[in-house]
């Protein structure tokens, strides 16, 4: 109890009120709105973006950094070939929270060797 105190003033999260954002195709994103994750804030920010043929990388960069910057999100999902295309911005990216996760899409095969997380994870059992 007392270490979860020191930790909510140490931080400029609050654990109580964390948010999960979600960045992927159509299919992805509607089942994670459907189960309830869906928020929009009091400035009117949503915490996911449908990412779809027609949305730019300029885009998808713009809802990474979005949702990245904001204090009420504690993890990040991303469909993998999403993450593919920000690539460039995962691997820059170094805060603890919002946490990132790769997840699998239904259209897309999964490589666990693309995602930065599994890769942390082989080398740390030394494979």
């Amino acid at each position: 109890e007392r270490q979860h105190r020191q930790f909510c003033t140490m931080s400029r999260f609050n654990p109580k009120q964390m948010l999960i954002g979600i960045i992927g195709d159509e299919d992805t994103v509607t089942g994670f709105l459907l189960a309830g994750i869906g928020e929009r804030n009091r400035a009117g920010q949503r915490n996911f973006l449908v990412v779809n043929t027609e949305t730019t990388l300029a885009q998808i960069e713009k809802g990474f950094k979005d949702i990245t910057s904001r204090k009420d999100i504690g993890i990040l999902l991303i469909n993998q070939h999403v993450a593919e295309e920000i690539r460039h911005l995962l691997t820059q990216y170094t805060q603890k929270l919002p946490t990132i996760l790769e997840i699998p899409s239904k259209n897309q095969v999964y490589d666990p060797d693309k995602d930065d997380v599994m890769v942390r994870v082989k080398r740390l059992l030394g494979k």
